[in-house]
Protein backbone atom coordinates (compact mmCIF):
# COMPACT_ATOMS: atom_id res chain seq x y z
CA UNK A 1 0.00 0.00 0.00
CA UNK A 2 1.04 3.57 -0.70
CA UNK A 3 -0.38 6.56 1.11
CA UNK A 4 -0.37 10.01 -0.49
CA UNK A 5 -1.01 13.26 1.33
CA UNK A 6 -1.33 16.57 -0.51
CA UNK A 7 -0.75 19.96 1.04
CA UNK A 8 -0.13 23.55 0.01
CA UNK A 9 -3.48 24.54 -1.42
CA UNK A 10 -5.20 27.79 -0.58
CA UNK A 11 -6.65 31.03 -1.85
CA UNK A 12 -4.51 33.19 -4.11
CA UNK A 13 -5.12 36.12 -6.44
CA UNK A 14 -4.79 35.75 -10.17
CA UNK A 15 -1.15 35.99 -11.18
CA UNK A 16 0.02 34.56 -7.90
CA UNK A 17 1.83 31.32 -7.08
CA UNK A 18 1.37 28.24 -4.95
CA UNK A 19 3.44 25.11 -4.40
CA UNK A 20 1.63 21.88 -3.78
CA UNK A 21 3.32 18.95 -2.08
CA UNK A 22 2.49 15.26 -2.29
CA UNK A 23 4.12 13.21 0.44
CA UNK A 24 4.25 9.46 -0.16
CA UNK A 25 4.60 6.80 2.51
CA UNK A 26 4.29 3.04 2.75
CA UNK A 27 5.59 0.88 -0.10
CA UNK A 28 7.10 3.80 -1.97
CA UNK A 29 9.57 1.50 -3.70
CA UNK A 30 6.66 0.25 -5.78
CA UNK A 31 5.87 3.69 -7.22
CA UNK A 32 6.65 4.03 -10.92
CA UNK A 33 5.12 7.41 -11.65
CA UNK A 34 3.26 10.23 -9.93
CA UNK A 35 0.71 12.49 -11.53
CA UNK A 36 -1.22 15.57 -10.54
CA UNK A 37 -4.86 15.84 -11.55
CA UNK A 38 -7.52 18.42 -10.79
CA UNK A 39 -11.27 18.53 -10.67
CA UNK A 40 -13.39 21.65 -10.76
CA UNK A 41 -17.06 21.64 -9.68
CA UNK A 42 -19.25 20.05 -12.31
CA UNK A 43 -16.29 18.96 -14.42
CA UNK A 44 -14.43 15.73 -14.96
CA UNK A 45 -11.07 15.08 -13.38
CA UNK A 46 -8.32 16.24 -15.72
CA UNK A 47 -4.63 15.62 -16.05
CA UNK A 48 -2.24 18.38 -14.99
CA UNK A 49 1.32 17.03 -14.83
CA UNK A 50 3.27 13.82 -14.27
CA UNK A 51 6.71 12.34 -13.95
CA UNK A 52 8.42 9.02 -13.49
CA UNK A 53 9.66 8.45 -9.95
CA UNK A 54 13.09 7.49 -11.27
CA UNK A 55 13.43 10.72 -13.24
CA UNK A 56 13.32 11.57 -16.90
CA UNK A 57 10.68 13.38 -18.85
CA UNK A 58 8.04 15.56 -17.30
CA UNK A 59 4.57 15.72 -18.85
CA UNK A 60 2.17 18.65 -18.76
CA UNK A 61 -1.31 19.49 -19.90
CA UNK A 62 -1.31 22.17 -22.58
CA UNK A 63 -3.29 24.45 -20.28
CA UNK A 64 -0.48 24.61 -17.71
CA UNK A 65 2.67 24.38 -19.84
CA UNK A 66 5.06 27.19 -19.06
CA UNK A 67 3.27 28.02 -15.80
CA UNK A 68 3.42 24.81 -13.74
CA UNK A 69 6.46 22.70 -12.88
CA UNK A 70 6.44 19.20 -11.45
CA UNK A 71 9.45 17.96 -9.52
CA UNK A 72 10.37 15.33 -6.97
CA UNK A 73 12.61 14.84 -3.98
CA UNK A 74 13.17 11.11 -3.68
CA UNK A 75 14.97 11.51 -0.36
CA UNK A 76 11.79 13.01 1.07
CA UNK A 77 9.43 10.81 -0.96
CA UNK A 78 7.70 13.98 -2.06
CA UNK A 79 6.50 15.31 -5.39
CA UNK A 80 5.87 19.02 -5.86
CA UNK A 81 3.75 21.07 -8.20
CA UNK A 82 4.95 24.65 -8.49
CA UNK A 83 2.12 26.75 -9.92
CA UNK A 84 2.91 30.24 -11.21
CA UNK A 85 0.83 32.83 -13.04
CA UNK A 86 -2.32 31.27 -11.66
CA UNK A 87 -5.62 31.96 -13.37
CA UNK A 88 -9.19 31.73 -12.08
CA UNK A 89 -9.69 28.72 -14.35
CA UNK A 90 -7.03 26.87 -12.35
CA UNK A 91 -9.48 26.75 -9.43
CA UNK A 92 -10.08 23.11 -8.53
CA UNK A 93 -9.33 20.35 -6.06
CA UNK A 94 -5.86 19.06 -6.90
CA UNK A 95 -5.03 15.40 -6.41
CA UNK A 96 -1.77 13.52 -6.63
CA UNK A 97 -1.79 9.91 -7.70
CA UNK A 98 0.75 7.11 -8.00
CA UNK A 99 1.01 4.27 -10.47
CA UNK A 100 2.83 0.95 -10.66
CA UNK A 101 5.13 0.17 -13.57
CA UNK A 102 3.30 0.72 -16.84
CA UNK A 103 4.36 -0.22 -20.33
CA UNK A 104 4.58 2.75 -22.66
CA UNK A 105 3.97 5.25 -19.87
CA UNK A 106 4.86 8.06 -22.24
CA UNK A 107 1.69 7.31 -24.15
CA UNK A 108 -0.75 6.93 -21.27
CA UNK A 109 0.46 9.20 -18.45
CA UNK A 110 -2.66 11.37 -18.67
CA UNK A 111 -5.17 8.56 -18.02
CA UNK A 112 -6.59 8.68 -14.46
CA UNK A 113 -7.41 4.96 -14.41
CA UNK A 114 -3.71 4.24 -14.78
CA UNK A 115 -3.07 5.44 -11.24
CA UNK A 116 -3.71 3.11 -8.35
CA UNK A 117 -3.25 5.32 -5.31
CA UNK A 118 -4.81 8.73 -4.77
CA UNK A 119 -4.50 11.41 -2.14
CA UNK A 120 -7.44 13.17 -0.53
CA UNK A 121 -6.98 16.35 -2.55
CA UNK A 122 -6.19 19.95 -1.72
CA UNK A 123 -8.31 22.94 -2.71
CA UNK A 124 -6.81 25.67 -4.88
CA UNK A 125 -8.89 28.79 -5.37
CA UNK A 126 -7.73 31.60 -7.63
CA UNK A 127 -9.63 34.88 -7.35
CA UNK A 128 -9.87 37.36 -10.20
Amino acid sequence: QVQLVESGGGLVQAGGSLRLSCAASGRTFSIYAVGWFRQAPGKEREFVAALRWSGGNRYYADSVKGRFTISRDTAKNTVYLQMNSLKPEDTAVYYCAASYDVADYSGVYYVPDLYVYWGQGTQVTVSS
